[in-house]
């Protein structure tokens, strides 16, 4: 089959998709992945055929990341906005004469409405779950303001939130595009498929038959990466470094978080991934080692623990990786993931990035240390390491393209 998927975001919105698009190669179909242009290098490396969709989402976080939440999501969807006619037109150009359209994330609703357009299939993905029940909240409402019998009701609102934002310029690009007439409302009975860990986020027993929870969706491994000689040696000094990483999260006071967790880490080694924020790495002491990006699959197993931003991504990787977790959630879905952590015993309460405190970071990291919670993470870690995402959603998309 001919399949086309669709994304837009961060390298953490677009890693799982490049995975999926691999699987699908690999078991004989015919894949194109649109996304992000600064995102796709791991899919040229893979030799995924590859769009970079217009849009610069890194520049929008450096101008943007320092107003705050809210504003960084407004941002978002002027980005979405501004782009949307552009996403509809490379989108169409490449899914001309193709079966199916995956799509995600920001770009969901161009994806379906050109599939709407080539009257194919359309099949929804994503890693933070959309579908209501009445099992958790929204992802994008902290879950301790939410009583459980709004938790349904939380999903609704929040995804007739995104869809009135995102509402007249898709009208507007359907018409000049698509010469499609206006639409009304959401879709509602599309299949979706989630690239999320049943082990971190058990399937709803509410979910309707067309939301699949398939189990992260990891790239595969490539042959013969070789870290920087300097990193191997100091991962090869005892004890294991703990690890801290905000991928491409801006915005922060990052001298503050920096000068707080050498404070808690009182001597012990650690990582700091430079990330989109960057780092002044000027007087920082021996037991900090310094690294741009180095692949979560290849690091992970080898630290004693991860602080992270709560990315869905990050937070499977790491608790694939069997490690446990400090999260400093920042925006979005990130409270979400460092609530599911927590309940299930592999980090703490989740440490604010806005006000860094030594002394709660030096607690958190005292919890990652237990005995318990270090057994406890490589429980689970062995249980995710069993599950095969990617394997599950090629045979899920198999079988509802067959079936229509």
């Amino acid at each position: 089959m001919k399949l086309v998927v669709l994304t837009y975001g961060t390298e953490g919105d677009t890693r799982p998709l490049i995975a999926l698009s691999h699987g699908l190669r690999a078991a004989g179909h015919d894949v194109h992945l649109l996304g992000e242009a600064r995102t796709l290098g791991l899919a040229h490396a893979l030799s995924i055929p590859a769009t970079g969709l217009s849009g610069d989402v890194r520049d929008l976080f450096a101008r943007w990341g320092t107003a705050g939440a809210s504003s960084t999501a407004k941002a978002l969807a002027k980005l979405t906005n501004d782009n949307c006619a552009s996403w509809m037109r490379q989108t169409l150009d490449v899914a001309r004469g193709c079966d199916a359209i995956i799509t995600s994330g920001l770009t969901g609703f161009v994806g379906m409405s050109v599939a709407e357009s080539l009257n194919v299939p359309v099949i929804g993905a994503g890693m933070i779950p959309l579908t209501p029940s009445r099992e958790f909240p929204s992802p994008f409402v902290p879950f301790s303001r939410v009583p459980g019998w709004l938790n349904k009701p939380s999903l609704v609102i929040s995804n007739q939130l995104f869809w009135f934002a995102f509402k007249k310029a898709l009208n507007q690009a359907r018409a000049a595009v698509l010469r499609l007439p206006p639409r009304t409302h959401l879709w509602v009975d599309e299949p979706m498929l989630y690239g999320m860990s049943p082990t971190i986020l058990p399937r709803p027993r509410d979910w309707p038959a067309s939301a699949y929870l398939c189990g992260q969706w990891v790239p595969p491994q490539r042959d013969g990466y070789m870290p920087p000689p300097a990193l191997s040696t100091f991962l090869a000094k005892a004890p294991a470094p703990i690890y801290m990483g905000f991928g491409s999260m801006t915005g922060m006071d990052m001298p503050k978080i920096v000068d707080a967790a050498i404070q808690a880490l009182d001597g012990r080694p650690a990582i700091f991934s430079r990330g989109w924020q960057g780092l002044d790495e000027a007087g920082l002491p021996k037991n900090i080692f310094c690294i741009d990006h180095v692949p979560h699959e290849w690091l992970f197993p080898q630290v004693a623990a991860v602080i992270h931003h709560g990315g869905s991504g990050t937070t499977h990787s790491a608790l694939r990786a069997g490690k446990p977790a400090i999260v400093m959630p920042f925006v979005g879905d990130q409270h979400f993931w460092a609530g599911r952590l927590q309940r299930l015993g592999v980090a703490p309460a989740p440490v604010s990035p806005a006000k860094p405190d030594a002394t709660a970071l030096a607690r958190a990291i005292r919890f990652v240390e237990r005995e318990s919670v270090v057994a406890r993470a490589a429980e689970l870690g062995k249980q995710m390491q069993a599950e095969d995402g990617v394997a599950n959603a090629v045979c899920v998309l198999e079988r509802l393209l067959k079936r229509r």
